[in-house]
């Protein structure tokens, strides 16, 4: 606090001299009741004006790491999402693959069947001939 100034305005000194007694009175309260590490705190609020700019800035600090949490967890969310949509999408190519094979085999079986047929038909008749 600033010292009493050396004018004689006894109003202005009076008042001063006051709150320059008060604040001495606190120091000392402070001393005596608080702890070293809380006294610390007090000290640190006193030269930020007791505003809290000490917790403004671990506030702004927990928000950041907050953000970039909730960034990464997006990316990782988008990660996953793509490889689930490129699983789902290869899944269905294999099975388009497969299905096509069996379409073919099945009229691969078809004709078979019909040769067979003609096949046996052929030798009925060789047989009916003998």
């Amino acid at each position: 606090m600033e010292r009493p100034s050396l004018e004689f305005n006894l109003p202005d000194t009076h008042e001063e001299g006051k709150l320059y007694v008060v604040d001495s009175l606190n120091n000392l309260n402070k001393l005596n009741v608080c702890p070293a590490e809380s006294q610390r705190s007090l000290d640190e609020e006193e030269n930020t004006g007791g505003t809290g700019e000490s917790m403004a800035g671990s506030n702004t600090r927990n928000q950041c790491l907050f953000f970039i949490t909730f960034i990464l967890t997006l990316i990782v969310s988008l990660a996953l999402v793509s490889f689930v949509i490129f699983l789902i999408f290869q899944t269905r190519n294999e099975v388009d693959q497969i299905s096509s094979r069996l379409l073919s085999e099945k009229k691969n079986i078809e004709e078979l069947k019909k040769l067979n047929n003609i096949i046996l038909k052929y030798l009925n008749q060789s047989r009916i001939k003998e």
